[in-house]
């Protein structure tokens, strides 16, 4: 009795990789017939809509789960005041920082004077510092003078760093 051809697994030879020149064996490769019933095919195939994937509750889908407080100070303290060798943080001129839902970061800061010559540059500074932190999608910086800066706000890293002890 003679099998059918139509539903026979179809064979191709095939040379194994990296097996150069004529010399190497041939090997055979066989598939094997689909099992599952032929579909019907359909006028218009629009493809299926995905499900989003389940997120953890704490986990905002947009919110990296490395994106903290400790994350952004630390990029805060690369943000130096031109005229002091101290950066911004240690300086006590970061009033607020605080994590959004979606990864936005609000940041209230001052300066050491309102007169600043670095006025206009300083919040960028700070906003280019924390943008490329992962999860991040939003920085803004508030400049806020109230209440006014003083000496009492910087650190004790930074009064050794100014001799101010």
């Amino acid at each position: 009795m003679a099998a059918s051809t139509k539903n026979a697994p179809k064979a191709k030879e095939a040379r194994p990789r990296g097996v150069a020149g004529s010399a190497a064996p041939r090997l055979k490769v066989v598939r094997a017939a689909s099992t599952k019933p032929a579909a019907k095919k359909q006028a218009s195939k629009k493809p299926a809509a995905k499900k989003p994937p389940k997120l953890s509750p704490k986990l905002s889908p947009k919110l990296s789960p490395k994106l903290s407080q400790a994350s952004i100070v630390k990029a805060l303290k690369t943000v130096y005041d031109p005229e002091i060798p101290v950066d911004v943080y240690e300086l006590g001129l970061i009033y607020r920082v605080e994590i959004k839902p979606q990864g936005k970061i609000e940041i209230d800061m001052t300066l050491t004077a309102p007169g600043c010559p670095v006025a206009e540059y300083m919040p960028i500074w700070v906003e280019e510092a924390v943008r490329p932190l992962p999860g991040v999608r939003d920085v803004q910086v508030q400049m806020v003078f109230e209440p006014p800066w003083d000496m009492s706000r910087m650190s004790e890293e930074a009064r050794v760093a100014l001799n101010m002890f």
